[in-house]
């Protein structure tokens, strides 16, 4: 199997054939091995739903356990923090890269006014953390009447 590194570069595609002064140069310093596309994205996949009755937060969080979690509620913001260590050290082996020993992450969603937050609850279950966020029950405006003057 042959691995064929495809750069994308859209300045240069412009102008096929022209090479860019310091396209190689810069391409080669910033490459995968000093600094991975995903450098900075340490921060898991949500998705969000909106039913008439809640608004439900799946967190992709696989290889976590419930304990490393802390869900938090404060000033209309809900905070999700994570973080996971690795403290077992194995005799006899060395490692020549270990990337996988320790994550943390942490995302804040500003929540809308109408959400109960006393009611909010979390399950982490097959490496999703659901959090349900049901909305307030709002008492129905009562019809006006007419009333007669004495």
């Amino acid at each position: 199997m042959t691995l064929i590194k495809f750069r994308n570069n859209p300045i240069a595609d412009r102008y096929t054939g022209f090479p860019t002064v310091f396209g190689d140069f810069f391409n080669d310093f910033f490459n995968d091995e000093l600094l991975p596309k995903d450098a900075f994205r340490s921060v898991p996949a949500v998705n969000i739903s909106e039913t008439p009755e809640r608004f439900h937060i799946e967190l992709a969080a696989p290889g976590m356990n419930k304990a490393d979690f802390k869900v938090e509620v404060e000033n209309g913001v809900l905070t999700i923090r994570a973080e996971r260590k690795e403290e077992k050290k194995e005799e006899g082996s060395k490692f020549t890269r270990k990337e996988f020993s320790y994550s943390s992450f942490r995302r804040s969603f500003t929540m809308p006014e109408h959400v109960d937050a006393e009611q909010i609850q979390a399950e982490y279950n097959n490496g999703v953390l659901s959090i349900n966020l049901p909305k307030r029950v709002e008492e129905k405006k009562k019809a006006g009447r007419e009333i007669t003057v004495a």
